[in-house]
């Protein structure tokens, strides 16, 4: 279920402590002209996710968050303060504003921006880990890797913020997958203790059609439920790595690419058996497609029509859009 949030006030006390209670102990700094601020809270299991506007300046001094806290500044600046350093994130940068474990200070000003709050468990669950690997996985650094991989974790963030948080109402399976996709984005956007990692031998022993043939098997039973690598692989009795070489070496795609085609073969069957009262949205969102456009368009290029014919009885080619 996805709770929504809403503060409004240009009372600084009043935001001050709103801000405080939220995130972590806050102060504002000066006599500002603009006091407004505003804040819209979208939260469900797994995930928060905070649109933010502040007219003026203000300090923070915090505590421990142990979440994954992710930034998109839209307008002014966000300055990092934390051990005496000056670190200026401006418009455009998505960035991560502090280590999960670790205490964090700085300066909002004048500024309005996303917050994207996830457990950092889910780092290590969607990683791609060997047989090799050691303890949980970890972020290196900030800022991401290059200005292809800040876009991407940016469109990524605000997919989730614009898309699936503000439809898919009750659907837990929708905001799960999304809330693992950006996990996997976070990973590949930003430095990691995976960075450098080299494949582990025994992956590659265990990439068998056997290790396929379990997996798929635990997919075609459970896609309907929220799963992900992580529970993949240990219903294979591999690792997350071995797993991806099976279905690359013997089914030319990957475990999560299967997942979806099945889940989308899940949504035909169920277009065909639905009755009148349902939608294409609603058998998308039940097998977790939360964007209708995009299902519309991969169920077409799947399937030759429309979701919509298929819903209305007829699986004859049209070229009627959706």
């Amino acid at each position: 279920m996805v709770e929504t949030l809403r503060f409004d006030s240009d009372d600084l006390e009043q935001t001050e402590a709103f801000m405080s209670r939220a995130y972590t102990p806050m102060r504002i700094s000066g006599s500002p002209r603009d006091t407004r601020a505003t804040v819209v809270r979208s939260a469900a299991e797994g995930i928060s996710l905070d649109e933010l506007s502040l007219g003026y300046t203000m300090a923070y001094d915090a505590g421990v968050l142990n979440r994954v806290t992710l930034l998109t500044i839209h307008s002014g600046s966000v300055v990092d303060t934390t051990g005496g350093r000056e670190e200026v994130y401006g418009p455009g940068e998505t960035f991560l504003i502090t280590q999960p474990d670790e205490p964090y200070t700085g300066e909002v000003r004048a500024a309005r921006y996303t917050v994207a709050m996830f457990d950092p468990a889910l780092l290590t669950e969607v990683a791609d880990l060997g047989a090799g690997s050691r303890g949980p996985v970890r972020i290196t650094g900030n800022r991401a890797v290059d200005a292809a991989a800040n876009r991407r974790l940016g469109a990524t963030l605000a997919y989730l913020r614009d898309n699936v948080l503000t439809t898919a109402e009750d659907n837990s399976l929708v905001v799960a997958t999304a809330v693992r996709h950006l996990a996997a984005v976070t990973l590949h956007s930003l430095p990691t203790t995976l960075s450098g990692e080299q494949p582990h031998r025994l992956d590659s022993r265990d990439a068998n059609s056997d290790t396929l043939r379990r997996a798929m098997t635990y997919i075609d039973e459970n896609a309907h439920r929220d799963i992900g690598l992580k529970e993949i692989a240990a219903a294979s009795f591999v690792t997350p790595r071995a797993a991806q070489y099976a279905f690359s070496r013997h089914a030319g795609t990957t475990p999560l690419g299967y997942l979806r085609r099945v889940r989308l073969a899940g949504a035909h069957a169920a277009l065909r058996a639905a009755g009148p009262e349902a939608s294409v949205t609603s058998v998308a969102a039940t097998w977790g497609f939360p964007h209708p456009g995009r299902f519309a368009a991969v169920y077409r290029s799947v399937y030759g029509v429309p979701p919509s014919t298929t819903l209305y009885g007829s699986d004859i080619p049209t070229t009627a859009a959706d």
